[in-house]
């Protein structure tokens, strides 16, 4: 098996760690189907975010699948007054990761990193590997100790829209 930058990382640091490997569907990068294609459960995933601030620079922030960034909560939290998403296409220039395949570890640099406080109701959580179809499940205390995280509730549900 070839080790991502991530996993490196987590071995440096002597973290226990799982890789899990599924098919990837360059269609639908997203966390629904990557809980599909690893049998997790929605509330496993964790997607990584990009994002940049207006004082600060790039941030970045790893929240649940299943929800949506709450940019006034993130920015407060990264002492910022407002942050936007890094535009896609500015993603791999910045972190070294594609869409898909962007881990909250391993990045070009060491950028703040804030988790969402549902991480630590689990056991495990799942992130990118840092490759299209790897994930790593990890416990997020570990994530947050190898990161130096901030955790905090900067997500929220999804919100369903009707017509």
């Amino acid at each position: 098996m070839k080790k991502t930058n991530a996993a490196r990382i987590l071995d440096r640091a002597k973290i226990e760690y799982e890789i899990i490997d599924y098919d990837v569907d360059p269609i639908e990068l997203g966390a629904e189907r990557v809980a599909e294609k690893t049998g997790q459960h929605i509330q496993h995933i964790y997607k990584t975010l990009v994002l940049s601030g207006d004082k600060t620079g790039v941030i970045v922030a790893c929240i649940p699948g299943s929800s949506e960034l709450d940019l006034k909560s993130i920015a407060q939290i990264s002492k910022n007054k407002k942050c936007a998403m890094v535009p896609m296409k500015n993603i791999q220039e910045i972190t070294g990761y594609i869409r898909g395949g962007c881990s909250p570890l391993g990045m070009k640099k060491d950028f703040p990193l804030f988790m969402d406080e549902s991480a630590y109701s689990m056991e495990y959580i799942l992130i990118s590997a840092g490759l299209r179809g790897k994930q790593i499940k990890i416990n997020p205390k570990d994530l947050k100790s190898v990161t130096n995280a901030v955790v905090s509730l900067i997500s929220n549900p999804k919100s369903e829209t009707t017509c």
